[in-house]
């Protein structure tokens, strides 16, 4: 891979290295796949001095496979959401692996790639769209992709995202999702203010229930308003660039 790509996956991915514990395979045991080929897979992802768990690295070895651009694609995501990762940023663990695999019936590159086209978020409907987005408060199988797109991507203790993380994730995750000006404008927004450097949890999640509720910004009360603070100063942003 190119210098610069690798650079970019490094800052977009990166989270701590902490080890996994090595417990027993949490999987079932009544597999209808081969479980040995499934593994197999998993050991030419896994990391060199943790066998037990596959992190980026790895993740963009199986992306090569898979013919798929792990710093663009979003299929990646949506891979790893229904595998199940979630126990670690930045990483799949062997028991996930396993897990997933059997509940997605998979054991060989040809069943993954096979699977693409139903990764595509485009068969998702709103509500399924909003689940894999956003946090369930109900709770799901395999969590939300806001979970990677956090959790995948925090730093050592951070809570938050840097914010720039958070425009390439915007544009990756909702393109084609909501209308183009509004995220194009979310994220110019974003990039040009100076009190943000990053981003909470609270904020990403609000911003798809607001795109959806608010389609038409001229109907927007700030007084009423509940959405966070940030959402505010996008509205007033984008009424100054109507009169620019």
């Amino acid at each position: 891979m190119a210098g610069g790509a690798k650079r970019k996956r490094s800052r977009m991915w990166n989270s701590g290295s902490g080890k996994r514990s090595k417990g027993r395979n949490s999987h079932s045991t009544q597999s209808m796949i081969n479980e040995s080929a499934a593994e197999k897979i998993f050991e030419e992802i896994a990391e060199e001095d943790d066998p037990s768990a596959a992190g980026m690295e790895g993740i963009c070895r199986l992306c090569e496979k898979l013919d798929l651009n792990a710093e663009e694609d979003i299929r990646v995501l949506v891979l790893l959401w229904k595998l199940g990762s979630k126990e670690k940023p930045a990483q799949i663990s062997k028991d996930e692996w396993m897990t997933g695999c059997n509940k997605l019936q998979v054991d060989s590159i040809d069943k993954f790639q096979s699977m693409l086209p139903s990764l595509d978020t485009g068969f998702l409907d709103r509500a399924e769209f909003k689940e894999f987005y956003k946090p369930n408060r109900l709770g799901s199988l395999f969590g939300s992709l806001l979970q990677f797109c956090f959790k995948f991507n925090l730093e050592g203790t951070h809570r938050t995202l840097d914010k720039d993380m958070v425009v390439a994730l915007m544009r990756m995750v909702l393109t084609g999702r909501i209308p183009s000006e509004r995220l194009d404008t979310f994220c110019a927004f974003l990039e040009s203010q100076t009190s943000y450097s990053r981003i909470t949890l609270d904020q990403w999640t609000s911003f798809l229930d607001f795109c959806y509720e608010c389609e038409d910004l001229s109907t927007y009360d700030e007084s009423t308003s509940a959405w966070p603070v940030l959402i505010d100063e996008y509205v007033d942003y984008m009424e100054e660039q109507q009169k620019k």
